[in-house]
C-alpha cells in the first residue's frame, strides 16, 4: 500500500505535466452546451472559447456527482492508505459537498480540504500537498500546512466584462461593481471566505493590471513571494506581458502559466487576466 493519494478537481487549472509529475488524480467538472454535456477534461480551453464566442446561450456548469467521487475514492483506497482531496471554494461550487456525501458512503480515511479559492489559487495548494507527500509528511502535518498555504495565497483577476459572472450566478459581493460604466474594468479578489469581492476598478485593462501589480507588491511586503502563477482566458499576449512585469517586480519566475479552463471560463469569459501569488507564511 502506498501512503497518500492526492485528489483535486479540474477547476484548479493545473497543466497536464504538473498533474502527471505530481501524481494528482483530477475529477472533472462538466460544461453543458444545451443538451450536450462535456467533461471539463474533454474540451480544451482553446476549443471552449471558440465555441463560447458563437453560442447564443451561455453554457452551464455542473459539479461531479456523488457516485463519481465514490468510484474514484474506492479505486484509490485499494492502493493508498489515505486520501487528501482539495477542491474549489465551497462558496462557489457544490463540488466539495459531493465529495462530503461520497465520503459518508465509504469506509476509509479521506481528508477533504476547502481551498476557499479558484483556479491556480487552489492549484498551489495541490502542488504544496504533493511536495509534502513526497517528503513523507503525515496527513495531519499536510493538512496543517495547507491551512497556512491557503492563508498566504492571493488570487486576483480582472475581467473584460462582468456579463459572464453575472449571468453565471457566481458574482458574490462583486455585484457592487455592476452599476459601473460599461468601459470600467473590474478588479476582483477571492477573499478569506472563498467568494468574489471587489478590489477596485479601472478605466482600462492597463489600469486594472497596474492595480493588481500594486496589490501584489503590497501583499508581499515583509513576506517574500514563493510561487507565482498567471492565468488568462484567451488573452495570451497580455498575460505574457503581465508575467514579465510580475517577474521583474517580485524577482521570482512564473511557476505556472495557464489558460483558464472551461468551467471557470463560463463565469469569467474571454479577456480574463489573473494572478495567484503565494507568499512565505
Amino acid at each position: 500500500m502506498k501512503n497518500i493519494a492526492l485528489v483535486t478537481d479540474s477547476t484548479a487549472d493545473l497543466p497536464r505535466e504538473i498533474i502527471q509529475s505530481n501524481h494528482v488524480n483530477v475529477i472533472p467538472l462538466k460544461v453543458i452546451f444545451g443538451n450536450e454535456t462535456l467533461l471539463d477534461s474533454h474540451i480544451s480551453p482553446a476549443e471552449f472559447y471558440e465555441r463560447l464566442a458563437v453560442e447564443e446561450t451561455l453554457p452551464k456548469t455542473s459539479q461531479p456527482t456523488v457516485d463519481e467521487f465514490v468510484k474514484l475514492y474506492e479505486k484509490l483506497l485499494k492502493k493508498y492508505e489515505t486520501i487528501i482531496s482539495i477542491h474549489i471554494s465551497s462558496a462557489l461550487s457544490g463540488t466539495l459537498n459531493s465529495a462530503h456525501l461520497a465520503k459518508e458512503k465509504i469506509e476509509g480515511p479521506i481528508h477533504l480540504v476547502d481551498s476557499k479559492n479558484i483556479s491556480l489559487g487552489a492549484g498551489f495548494m495541490v502542488i504544496e500537498a504533493a511536495r509534502c507527500i513526497g517528503e513523507n509528511f503525515s496527513p495531519e502535518k499536510i493538512l496543517q500546512h495547507l491551512q497556512e498555504v491557503r492563508e498566504n495565497t492571493l488570487t486576483m483577476f480582472t475581467l473584460d466584462t462582468m456579463e459572464y459572472l453575472y449571468r453565471g450566478g457566481r458574482i458574490g459581493k462583486a455585484s457592487s461593481l455592476l452599476g459601473a460604466m460599461l468601459n470600467i474594468k473590474p478588479i476582483i479578489r477571492v477573499n478569506e471566505e472563498g467568494i468574489y469581492v471587489p478590489h477596485g476598478k479601472a478605466r482600462s485593462q492597463k489600469g486594472a493590471l497596474q492595480n493588481i501589480v500594486q496589490a501584489c507588491q503590497n501583499w508581499t511586503r515583509g513576506k517574500p513571494p514563493l510561487r507565482l502563477g498567471i492565468a488568462h482566458g484567451k488573452a495570451e499576449k497580455t498575460a505574457k506581458q503581465l508575467a514579465e512585469t510580475m517577474e521583474n517586480l517580485l524577482d521570482i519566475p512564473v511557476n505556472i502559466f495557464a489558460q483558464v479552463g472551461p468551467v471557470i471560463g463560463v463565469h469569467t469569459g474571454p479577456g480574463t487576466l489573473g494572478i495567484a501569488l503565494q507568499r512565505q507564511a
